[in-house]
């Protein structure tokens, strides 16, 4: 297992893991994963099997804006629908 990065590194990081975005964040993993799983979140991955890259202002950005829907209300369909109309949009 490799050595986990320090905050200091993360944060002057383009790109972070799921794990670094749990600390980022202080959202769970398995949220995380199934926000990823649902499109909600972007990322690159050279190969299958490597390891997931997201780029972290964008990702934290896009899970602040989906607790604050949750916040409201809204349900996950009614969360990907806000994200479908917005491909075309801000793309947030």
């Amino acid at each position: 297992m490799s050595r986990q990065r320090s905050m200091e590194a993360i944060l002057a990081s383009e790109y972070v893991t799921i794990g670094e975005l749990v600390r980022l964040t202080g959202a769970r993993y398995s949220t995380l994963k199934f926000y990823t799983e649902e499109g909600f979140l972007p990322f690159e991955q050279a190969e299958e099997k490597l390891t997931r890259r997201y780029p972290r202002e964008k990702t934290v950005e896009r899970i602040a804006y989906i607790r604050s829907l949750r916040d409201e209300g809204k349900t996950i369909p009614q969360i990907r629908e806000i994200f479908q109309e917005d491909i075309h949009g801000s793309n947030r």
